[in-house]
């Protein structure tokens, strides 16, 4: 049954409106304040609103009754009104009432109401699940992060309840052998009774998980910790009759406790899933923390784990991705109107779903970039380039999109013609990322985007990217983009590019976003051994900056290192880099030498000079530690018979192995 609320002083059309909805609820009233009393309580479906009523401010009213979830529809006679009450109204009807308009109106409206409240709540179910696996993902990162027993737990505990938001939760651990801990997490206080109950439950419950414990526990020497949020009431047994979930923290067969949570709100087979995925994901990490002294184990066992949290992430990616793929086909077709005439309302609300679901999409793709990144994973194809290009696509690309907003993206190049050793793709990944927020957060102005040659001496930032940014040396290309958008905050620069900064801040929920942008970017600058950071200031504008070395022999030679050492570590082989210190002279001599150095080995190479001395650095390809000690007994055998040559020379060989390993040796001579 339609609940209607009717604001007319017209017994005639009071009449209609009861003829026509004779069977629904419909309630008459024409006070002000009345009305937003019913709105609130009675909830109306929808508001009938007659258009020549008098005595009541109908701008005002129709603007309020636009904040309720309500469909309103404007009789209009003899009284014309301006667009500050039509605006505010989904549907028209003129005097005299037809009634069979009238009905098939409103039945029309709700239901392309009830769609849009269904296409709601599945995107709040798919935003409630992207948050779940947002959890995940920072849960298993820090659990990965620390040996520590009590914080490992902590941070199990933690991440259970932004996900699932429990009233209280047990949690059973041993601090050693013999010392058994029963850590409590209460929203409210808990009774003595109830605390003894829990106590008892906890026993219970570890003697029926181990066929033979190893040790028999009892209240008396059952630690208690608790953390009790708000001391406003005390839970006492009734908590007991809450939904709750159960799961041992086992791992192979070596027991660590368990953890039980309760919540009013019942559980639901998602709820379980990410809780029993949290449980597990604490187990690891607690059994290398147990044994430290086997580190290269513990290390296998972490990588392990960093594995299944990648592999977990895209495959819940991809789960997420089929249904998002539907939504999105079955929006297309209902806007290309094949699917039916659509009012203009339905147009725009579906649009906005349109819109919603690709965004999702592009949360999505995020979270696999963070992800490869981090693993070691993400593909970087390195050449010798032009920035400018990629800056006139990615202004080219999105300069509709910011037209839109009446923005234009201007680009200034001062240094054209300088190369860059660099991955065009990650850096047009960067530029469209740090332009595309340019045009989120700018109401109005230009878009611009400038290069320019600094050194790294010259470099002006906050100090809060001292860290990233001292390590450079030597000449850069620097790009930045810069809005006259709302700016950022000072004591907020630190977080700007920290991830999932955007869940805690307001403003970007409302621009929308995952969150991982620019810790995408940041990450992809250090690859190409740059840096990213930025400078705001409020409400007049932010400017982003980041810089890629300038080609030379140095910064070419480390990105074919980093490119050969991430396929090494693919392709589970290895390589060696040697570095072999002496005189110029010297070095020079085994360069012209191509008995001692063959062109393989010169093929990826390095010479520095300081002074008098030089460094070779070389890169040996599938090389391990006997093929580095091959080389280094071949130069050395290659002096010694060539005394008349090199004379007395002193040399210092350094080398490392990187690939699957990451071993590192050194020799000196």
């Amino acid at each position: 049954m339609t609940k209607f609320l009717l604001i007319s002083e017209d017994n005639e059309k009071e009449e209609i409106v009861k003829r026509v909805f004779s069977s629904d609820e419909i309630i008459v009233n024409i006070d002000e304040i009345l009305i937003f009393d019913i709105l609130k309580v009675e909830k109306p479906d929808v508001v009938i609103i007659d258009g020549d009523i008098k005595n009541i401010d109908l701008k005002h009213l129709c603007r309020k009754i636009k904040q309720f979830p309500v469909v309103s529809l404007l009789i209009i006679g003899n009284v014309e009104h301006n667009k500050d009450v039509t605006h505010n109204i989904n549907l028209f009807i003129k005097t005299p009432i037809d009634e069979k308009l009238l009905d098939a109106t409103i039945e029309s409206s709700l239901k392309t109401r009830q769609s849009l409240l269904k296409m709601t709540k599945s995107n709040q179910e798919l935003a409630a699940s992207l948050y779940q696996l947002n959890v995940l993902y920072n849960t298993s990162s820090q659990l990965a992060g620390t040996l520590d027993k009590d914080k490992l737990v902590k941070i199990m505990i933690e991440g259970i309840e932004k996900s699932l938001n429990f009233e209280l939760s047990c949690t059973l651990i041993f601090h050693s052998e013999r010392e058994p801990v029963l850590i409590i997490n209460s929203l409210y206080q808990v009774s003595d009774r109830l605390l003894e109950a829990l106590k008892l439950r906890a026993i219970l419950s570890y003697k029926s998980l181990l066929s033979d414990p190893p040790f028999d526990i009892k209240i008396g020497n059952l630690k208690i910790e608790k953390n009790v949020k708000h001391n406003i009431k005390e839970y006492d047994f009734s908590v007991l009759r809450f939904d709750n979930l159960f799961a041992p923290i086992v791992l192979n067969d070596e027991f660590f406790g368990f953890t039980e949570i309760y919540r009013e709100k019942s559980f639901s087979t998602e709820d379980a899933t990410v809780f029993q995925t949290l449980v597990r994901q604490v187990a690891i990490p607690l059994q290398s923390a147990s044994f430290t002294q086997e580190l290269k184990a513990t290390n296998r066992k972490l990588q392990k784990l960093e594995r299944l949290k990648s592999e977990f992430i895209s495959i819940v990616s991809h789960e997420l991705r089929t249904p998002l793929t539907a939504i999105k086909n079955a929006m297309d077709i209902i806007l290309s109107g094949k699917a039916g005439e659509m009012t203009e309302n339905i147009e725009k609300f579906v649009s906005m779903g349109k819109r919603n679901a690709i965004r999702l999409s592009g949360i999505i793709n995020d979270l696999l970039d963070i992800s490869k990144i981090e693993a070691g994973k993400m593909d970087f194809k390195f050449e010798l380039m032009h920035v400018s290009p990629v800056i006139e696509y990615v202004k080219n690309n999105l300069s509709e999109v910011a037209k839109e907003k009446g923005l234009e993206i201007k680009f200034t190049p001062n240094e054209d013609k300088v190369e860059v050793y660099a991955d065009s793709n990650r850096l047009e990944q960067v530029l469209t990322n740090l332009v595309s927020n340019a045009i989120k957060f700018t109401p109005s102005g230009d878009i611009e985007i400038t290069t320019k040659v600094v050194n790294a001496r010259e470099l002006q930032y906050d100090h809060c990217f001292e860290e990233d940014i001292k390590r450079l040396q030597g000449n850069y290309l620097q790009v930045c983009v810069e809005d006259h958008g709302i700016g950022i905050e000072r004591k907020d620069l630190n977080h700007v590019f920290d991830k999932f900064a955007q869940i805690e801040n307001s403003l970007s929920r409302k621009v929308g976003g995952s969150g991982l942008g620019l810790p995408i970017a940041r990450q992809l600058m250090e690859a190409h051994n740059g840096a990213i950071w930025c400078d705001s200031e409020i409400n007049k504008g932010s400017k982003f900056y980041f810089v890629i070395p300038i080609a030379n022999d140095k910064s070419n030679f480390i990105m074919i290192r980093k490119q050969l050492a991430q396929k090494a570590r693919s392709n589970g082989t290895t390589l060696a880099i040697i570095k072999i210190k002496s005189t110029s002279d010297t070095i020079d001599k085994l360069l012209n030498d191509n008995n001692v150095l063959s062109k393989t080995y010169l093929a990826n190479s390095l010479v520095e000079k300081e002074g008098n001395m030089a460094t070779l650095s070389l890169i040996l390809m599938d090389g391990d530690k006997p093929s580095a000690e091959f080389l280094h007994k071949k130069i050395d055998s290659a002096i010694e018979q060539n005394k008349d040559l090199y004379g007395k020379c002193d040399i210092m060989y350094t080398y490392e192995i990187e690939g699957d390993a990451h071993e590192k040796d050194s020799y000196s001579g």
